[in-house]
């Protein structure tokens, strides 16, 4: 059966302060084994406060930027400084205040076509982490938020289903939102991940998440029956 560790917090600020902390700790740990950390970010609403928190506690844990690798978990098919772009949500507030090298961010291109951005981000992601033949590409940390109907990434209610044994890494969706038009993360790259925390903050998620955890008629509930553990962080 998976593990699933569920924690909640009092508000959507105590969420992101507590988030930013295991973050900060699992990276440092990750780097301590290992040359190199791969990382996935989301946007959605906590994702600036969280980005806050990571800055403000950095200072005091040691961190360092050396062998952070940054990727996306989804993005908008918009160019990088447009207001919709995950990438334009943290940069400012994450990775130029961290000093993360360019080098070492790697952004999905949503100013190209999407199929043209899916495959970038693949190639990309292959690049770095290097996977033996036959294995798949393996982030060591993704952050996904959850929408009021259970969507993880830009994997929405509806998506066709994949084979998880043949399905990319990145495809690009058709997203039930504006804008439409994005690329994210398959859930072969999500069960692949050798951690996955969902933040689902906000009282309008409460229902989704509860149906979440008991079928897998959401995105998020399909992912959890799919891998061995997942961390899910609460403001309700």
């Amino acid at each position: 059966m998976p593990r699933i560790d569920l924690l909640q917090f009092a508000n959507d600020r105590e969420l992101a302060t507590g988030v930013a902390q295991e973050w900060l700790e699992c990276v440092g740990r990750t780097r301590s084994t290992q040359s190199r950390c791969t990382v996935a970010l989301s946007g959605g609403r906590i994702a600036k406060a969280f980005y806050q928190a990571i800055v403000a506690l950095a200072p005091s844990s040691g961190f360092r930027p050396d062998g952070i690798e940054v990727f996306w978990a989804d993005e908008r098919c918009v160019p990088p400084d447009h207001t919709e772009s995950n990438y334009a949500l943290a940069k400012p507030l994450l990775l130029d205040p961290l000093g993360i090298p360019a080098p070492q961010i790697h952004r999905i291109l949503g100013e190209r076509t999407p199929s043209e951005a899916a495959e970038g981000a693949e190639r990309e992601l292959a690049r770095v982490c290097s996977p033996a033949a036959g294995q798949v590409a393996c982030l060591d940390v993704v952050i996904l938020g959850m929408g009021e109907d259970g969507h993880v990434a830009s994997l929405f209610p509806g998506d066709d289903s994949e084979d998880l044994k043949t399905a990319p890494h990145f495809r690009s969706v058709v997203a039930v939102k504006p804008p439409p038009n994005r690329v994210t993360l398959t859930y072969r790259s999500l069960v692949a991940a050798r951690e996955v925390w969902v933040l689902a903050s906000g009282q309008g998620k409460a229902e989704a998440l509860s149906r979440s955890l008991l079928s897998t008629s959401t995105p998020l509930g399909q992912l959890r029956s799919l891998r061995k553990t997942m961390r899910i962080f609460t403001d309700f």
